[in-house]
């Protein structure tokens, strides 16, 4: 057997040894990206192979969770996809005003940025102390930073830009204090927002929720764990609330598609209908 078969035979038995463990399931994402992103992180280990790995990973959580940064994808920015946000902006949030108080769940939040992204815009919107936003990631070093809502100075300037081109009606530098070369979000914006590890391999729901964003994680999910991550946002919605899912991402085909209607074309946000008597 040559070297790439033993490789598929180690990282199979680290993601189940993984999972019976940790509680850590992915052995349901996408095959390609999960092997080319393992590689990566074990060229910068120190270890030899992933058999050499698995005994420290299964007992060294500090690496553990060094590896899990590794492997997971955590690419994010402030007002990602600028279209998305107007869209929110313009014709999602007026449903949202009706309600006397908003639930959000977003699903796979990275280090943050699209959070707070949303907790500016629902600010702006007059939502202020109307709001609670559930962000949730399975990976707890990105999470930190996410609570602690700091980012490099350097990031600013393509921030606000996505910001203006998303319909942000302030000057951007009122949300955040420059100190040396990072950006400190306004404490303010924390208020509203609860961070918390999850897993959506393998937990449960957060129920009742008016909205659920996801955005760029299922792509990197096999058919039968997208199919099983929509379901869980399926129970979590109730009927009128928005998924929101990124631009190559889709209900199509999928089992719940039946539940939801577009928003509008193309915007990948989906409306739940309500159950007809």
């Amino acid at each position: 057997m040559n070297n790439d078969g033993i490789f598929d035979i180690e990282s199979r038995l680290l993601l189940e040894a993984l999972q019976q463990v940790y509680g850590y399931d992915f052995r349901d994402y996408a095959e390609s990206s999960l092997r080319r992103r393992l590689l990566n992180w074990l060229s910068g280990s120190g270890f030899a192979n992933l058999s050499e790995a698995q005994g420290r990973l299964l007992r060294d959580r500090n690496l553990l969770d060094q590896f899990v940064c590794g492997i997971t994808v955590n690419v994010s920015e402030m007002f990602r996809d600028p279209l998305f946000f107007r869209a929110v902006r313009e014709q999602v949030v007026p449903h949202l005003k009706t309600y006397s108080f908003v639930k959000i769940w977003h699903a796979g939040c990275a280090s943050g940025e699209e959070v707070y992204s949303m907790a500016i815009l629902l600010r702006e919107e007059g939502l202020q102390g109307r709001y609670r936003i559930y962000a949730t990631d399975v990976n707890e070093e990105v999470l930190s930073k996410a609570r602690e809502g700091i980012y490099p100075l350097k990031e600013m300037q393509r921030f606000i830009r996505n910001y203006q081109k998303s319909g942000g009606q302030h000057d951007f530098a009122d949300y955040y204090t420059a100190r040396y070369d990072h950006a400190m979000l306004m404490p303010e914006l924390k208020k509203e927002i609860v961070f918390a590890a999850h897993n959506l391999a393998v937990d449960a729901d957060f129920g009742e929720m008016n909205m659920v964003v996801c955005r760029n994680v299922m792509i990197y999910f096999k058919a039968a764990l997208k199919e099983r991550v929509l379901e869980l946002f399926d129970r979590a919605l109730l009927p009128g609330g928005f998924l929101c899912l990124g631009q190559k991402e889709s209900l199509e085909k999928r089992g719940v598609a039946g539940n939801y209607d577009e928003l509008a074309r193309g915007t990948r946000i989906y409306v739940k209908r309500y159950l007809q008597s």
